[in-house]
């Protein structure tokens, strides 16, 4: 391994663990704020952030929508996974959440067959096995406490699958800058849409206070983190095959189980631990067989994971 594959992974490295950062940071947000609102606020601070730097670059020109349609979707799609999993941390285990969160590539080969009219190989059913395997497991007590809302996970993972095919129809349309304010400001108004319902609805899991000044602390510490890995993974995949460093976001998993350990005193028991690891079997099998394509591997993943 040369100096420069090396480092690629060093950043990835940096990326996805502070991606796990900015998970566990919304596990602590429990109580405080639901999760539809730190979701929208993230991604509002995040567009501004990114209108600003696009501006600077870029000018008006920057500013375009293009394939508007798959822009929307990708904006529903990240607004989906963002709520999803946000919730997710808050009403779960943190390692068990992102356990679940991991079955977003099985997801994706299987749209893509259905959507982009891709082959279904053998090794895709296999995997795709394998992984909701490890998601019912992993279920298996919090189903009976928390009913269909332990499922939040699995539509967090949807809404990246999603995000991975669109992202695939509007690839080369816009530089990348371009294409994370694209998607983070459609996501944004989706994501505000979202918490005014959620509101209204009455149900209190979803009522929105006035925010101390420490919830926008944290949300606006979610935003730099999740800001800075996309930095450090846009570093990593200027030095090294983008398919090299996909198997990194596994860094999060292990992250995630330290953190809900140590942070949160959550101890997963041994059924759980086996549900995270053939989940993990079942990507890293998928990666390897090819399915994945090394150019949209890491990117596509990350960017699914924006809620971070």
């Amino acid at each position: 391994m040369n100096n420069s594959q090396s480092s690629a992974l060093g950043f990835a490295l940096l990326a996805f663990a502070l991606l796990s950062v900015g998970d566990a940071v919304v596990k602590s947000m429990a109580g405080m704020w639901p999760g539809t609102a730190i979701s929208a606020l993230r991604y509002l601070l995040g567009a501004i952030g990114l209108g600003v730097v696009l501006f600077a670059r870029e000018g008006r020109a920057g500013f375009a929508y293009p394939k508007f349609r798959w822009q929307m979707l990708r904006g529903l799609s990240v607004s989906v996974a963002a709520v999803g999993f946000f919730s997710a941390v808050q009403l779960m285990p943190i390692g068990e959440a992102t356990a679940i969160s991991f079955t977003s590539p099985m997801i994706t080969a299987l749209l893509a067959a259905l959507i982009l009219k891709e082959p279904l190989r053998r090794e895709t059913w296999i995997a795709s096995v394998l992984a909701f395997t490890g998601v019912l497991i992993i279920l298996r007590p919090n189903f009976g406490l928390l009913g269909w809302v332990a499922l939040l996970p699995v539509l967090s993972a949807t809404g990246m699958a999603f995000l991975m095919i669109a992202n695939r129809k509007v690839a080369g349309t816009g530089s990348a800058l371009a294409m994370q304010f694209n998607v983070a400001s459609i996501g944004t108004l989706f994501l505000l849409f979202a918490t005014i319902v959620g509101h209204v609805s009455g149900l209190s899991f979803f009522a929105v206070t006035t925010p101390s000044g420490m919830v926008l602390a944290k949300c606006a510490l979610i935003a730099v983190t999740a800001t800075t890995a996309h930095a450090c993974l846009f570093i990593a995949t200027t030095r090294a095959d983008a398919g090299a460093i996909a198997p990194m976001t596994y860094v999060q998993l292990l992250m995630a189980g330290v953190f809900g350990w140590v942070l949160f005193g959550e101890r997963p028991d041994a059924l759980a631990v086996l549900g995270s690891v053939v989940i993990v079997a079942a990507g890293l099998y998928l990666w390897k067989s090819g399915k994945v394509p090394s150019e949209v591997a890491a990117t596509d993943l990350v960017d699914a994971r924006k809620p971070d």
